[in-house]
């Protein structure tokens, strides 16, 4: 590591902006020295934010039925391999009652964009798990939808809501998606949720097809300037049953390069430590912790549906995924010396 790449990591703690190139020489620089220094500094903003604690979310995934047809992924409405299955509101309610007596305090409730979920049925159900459980939050992912039906979602007593942008560069976007899917309504899509009140959460994928050091570079920079509350980062890791089928897998080691650098750009950000990175290493979701993130999410989905919601290859579902292990996640925690808390979790404002 040479001094110009040290003095960028430090300006970078302290500043937390760096330009447009000095990003791409950081990234470009990037050797196990760096990301030491990297992590070392992201580990220490992230003690002053929010200290040793990580947030636990309990995720369901309420459908793998999905309209869109994204080049990456397992559930693409093109995929006649994949066992679509959709969970009733009483299975979700159920699941949610389960997670709430394990200490969960935010549900995520993820699915493809699936047409069945119509406003009216998801005000009905948000407003129901508010009604048994006032004081947890509620975050959605359920991709793009018309500002209207954000804002209904968000009277209705949604909290959250995650929506990667996927990629910061119209070019790319459009290599990873069908012609009639359009980045713009992406970032609409971002800037409405934001604008009606949420907090809002964004991220991409490390490694995902024709990617490079530019792309990543825009990457970061639209995370510094939009300031997400949350931001969720993993490896792309493909799926048998998609165009993208033999693409490598993005790595850890460039994953948690980019935790660091994210929580250095963003310091109060929410940054998971993401199934993904648990699925390339058995150890990668501890990596992950260690090199910034803060939130963890257990599934608590039935696990009758746990291997459906394929979007990549052998997703992680094993004894520590599920809810019911949820002790085994907080010993692994604890021995890297971070302690799994109850609650909500909100995003903290951070000032220089």
């Amino acid at each position: 590591m040479n001094q110009t790449v040290e003095g960028l990591i430090e300006k970078l703690a302290q500043e937390h902006t760096l330009e447009t190139g000095e990003l791409a020489i950081l990234l470009k620089a990037r050797d196990k020295q760096a990301a030491e220094l990297l992590r070392q500094s992201a580990d220490n903003v992230r003690q002053r934010v929010y200290g040793r604690q990580i947030y636990i979310r309990g995720l369901i995934e309420v459908s793998n039925i999905c309209k869109n047809d994204c080049y990456y992924c397992g559930i693409r409405k093109s995929n006649g391999y994949c066992q679509r299955y959709r969970l009733t509101e009483e299975e979700i309610l159920t699941c949610c009652q389960e997670g709430y007596d394990l200490g969960f305090r935010t549900f995520v409730l993820q699915g493809g964009e699936d047409g069945y979920f119509t406003d009216q049925r998801l005000c009905s159900l948000i407003e129901e798990i508010k009604k048994r459980y006032a004081h947890c939050a509620i975050t959605l992912s359920l991709g793009e939808r018309r500002r209207e039906s954000y804002q209904r979602l968000f009277d209705a007593g949604a909290d959250r809501y995650l929506l990667r942008h996927e990629t910061a560069t119209k070019a790319h976007y459009q290599r990873l998606h069908p012609p009639e899917m359009s980045y713009e309504n992406r970032m609409d899509c971002l800037m409405a949720l934001r604008e009606i009140g949420y907090q809002v959460g964004c991220g991409f994928m490390v490694g995902s097809p024709g990617q490079t050091i530019d792309h990543l570079v825009a990457d970061l920079k639209f995370i510094e300037a939009f300031q997400p509350d949350m931001c969720g980062i993993g490896p792309f890791i493909s799926h048998r049953d998609t165009p993208f089928a033999c693409q490598k897998a993005g790595t850890l080691e460039m994953t948690c390069y980019l935790l660091s650098i994210v929580r250095l750009l963003a310091p109060g950000v929410l940054l998971p430590s993401t199934t993904a990175l648990g699925t390339i290493d058995p150890k990668g979701r501890e990596q992950g912790i260690l090199a910034g993130a803060n939130v963890v999410m257990p599934n608590l989905s039935p696990s009758s549906v746990g291997k459906k919601y394929e979007l990549y290859d052998n997703k992680l579902y094993t004894g520590q995924e599920s809810a019911q292990h949820l002790e085994e996640l907080k010993q692994r925690m604890e021995a890297i010396g971070y302690e799994i808390v109850t609650g909500r979790g909100d995003a903290k404002t951070y000032r220089i």
